[in-house]
């Protein structure tokens, strides 16, 4: 159940998106927003240095595993324009996160990279979330948002 207060933080993660893709980086972006509503952190996509660990959902979980109290964590929800891969959705179970919203899905990113030709896809892109935790609320795609995000991908790779 994806409200308006859940599409504007997804709009502000495709925004980091695109600022991740205008620095030379795949778009991809990410926030961390507390119980009460507030931005904790906001992350951007940073692979470009050859470290193709530097994903905004796993930066999120780190910087909350740094910040957050169990119960804090627990209540907060991670935004962000790409459903989790499994790296970055075992990091947001280890972490104990809470719920995840995603503007596009990990399966339509396989798609587009299908589509486009792109060799050599990791094996990770399209699975869903829930394959490797459970107990999270996962919320996601958005129909709109998600083509802007394939918008962005074509950018990057085409």
């Amino acid at each position: 159940m994806i409200d308006e207060t859940d599409r504007k933080h997804l709009r502000r993660c495709v925004d980091l998106a695109t600022t991740a893709l205008e620095n030379g980086d795949e778009p991809f972006g990410s926030i961390l927003v507390s119980a009460e509503g507030d931005v904790l952190a906001e992350k951007l996509n940073q692979i470009s240095d050859g470290d193709k660990t530097q994903h905004p959902e796993f930066a999120l979980a780190r910087w909350a595993g740094e910040n957050m109290a169990p119960e804090e964590k627990s209540k907060a929800t991670v935004y962000t324009s790409g459903e989790h891969c499994p790296m970055c959705a075992a990091a947001h179970g280890l972490a104990g996160l809470g719920r995840i919203v995603y503007a596009s899905s990990s399966e339509q990113l396989a798609e587009w990279f299908d589509e486009m030709g792109i060799a050599g896809t990791p094996r990770a892109i399209g699975r869903p979330i829930q394959e490797v935790i459970r107990d999270t609320t996962v919320d996601g795609p958005v129909s709109d948002l998600a083509e802007e995000v394939h918008q962005l991908q074509r950018q990057c790779h085409m």
